[in-house]
């Protein structure tokens, strides 16, 4: 099912899968303050739809995004301190819906990711990339910094190579992005649709409930104390081991069939 009430985005729904085309093919889909508003639009509409179970993110045509809108910061450079605050916090809350939405996102990156386009995969938990796409964090390169989107970016690559391509602007390769763990796999464009599919398939075969817990895990423990871990980690397990969805994956397993969330109905 595509639902088609916005104007720069896809958004197909289909077997249980949201997926997100950015839809801006003619500027490389470059994003503007109508995608973005866009996107918070349909990540809430996703967060709160129990049917879906996995967020794919691409773009239309050759490119994955080109980061900002040429048109669109034609408008900011004229913005007040305020207008600009005001606007990088939009696409903060983007980032960070998209960092903390409870279902396993996929980046499908069919092509060319620059600047903000970098934060959306960087939110994403796998980012999958054809090894034809380049990457760019060249925001120095025009007398600007990769402001919000560094949470995020730095927390995928490191500190120590985030310093090198944040300060360098350098370009970066597929092959160098997947050592530099800023993508988790490369694959010839022909193959990057199948594999996604893929790892659709596996992400399906996991319990819909521990992989929002296993989200809220990986959300949480880096921020809290070792100590704070133990109480907090103990509970989670502790609750979803009684839950209904652990109690059918334990017996399941026991019993060597398959839990029943697998042969759930496809819509």
């Amino acid at each position: 099912m595509i639902k088609n009430k916005y104007q720069t985005i896809v958004y197909k729904k289909e077997n249980r899968v949201a997926k997100i085309i950015l839809n801006r093919p003619q500027v490389h889909n470059a994003f503007n303050s109508t995608m973005i508003s866009e996107m918070l639009d349909v990540f809430k509409e996703i967060e709160n739809d129990s049917m879906i179970r996995v967020i794919v993110l691409t773009g239309e045509g050759k490119s994955f995004c080109a980061g900002a809108d040429l048109n669109w910061m034609k408008e900011i450079i004229h913005y007040s301190f305020d207008q600009n605050v005001k606007e990088s916090l939009e696409i903060a809350e983007l980032l960070y819906t998209l960092y903390s939405v409870s279902k396993p996102t996929i980046a499908q990156v069919n092509g060319t990711a620059i600047g903000g386009g970098v934060g959306f995969l960087s939110a994403c938990d796998i980012v999958l990339a054809a090894s034809t796409a380049k990457f760019g964090l060249s925001e120095v390169k025009i007398g600007l910094i990769p402001a919000a989107i560094s949470p995020y970016v730095v927390r995928r690559m490191g500190e120590s190579k985030a310093r090198e391509y944040f300060l360098t602007g350098e370009r970066i390769t597929a092959e160098r992005a997947e050592k530099l763990g800023l993508v988790n796999h490369v694959y010839s464009p022909k193959k990057v649709e199948e594999e996604t599919k893929k790892t659709v398939d596996r992400l399906l075969s996991s319990g819909p409930s521990a992989l929002a817990s296993c989200k809220e895990l990986l959300f949480k423990v880096p921020q809290i104390s070792l100590k704070e871990a133990k109480e907090y980690t103990a509970r989670m397990i502790a609750n979803l081991r009684i839950s209904d969805e652990g109690q059918e994956g334990m017996t399941a397993f026991l019993e060597k069939r398959k839990p029943k969330w697998i042969s759930d109905k496809k819509e």
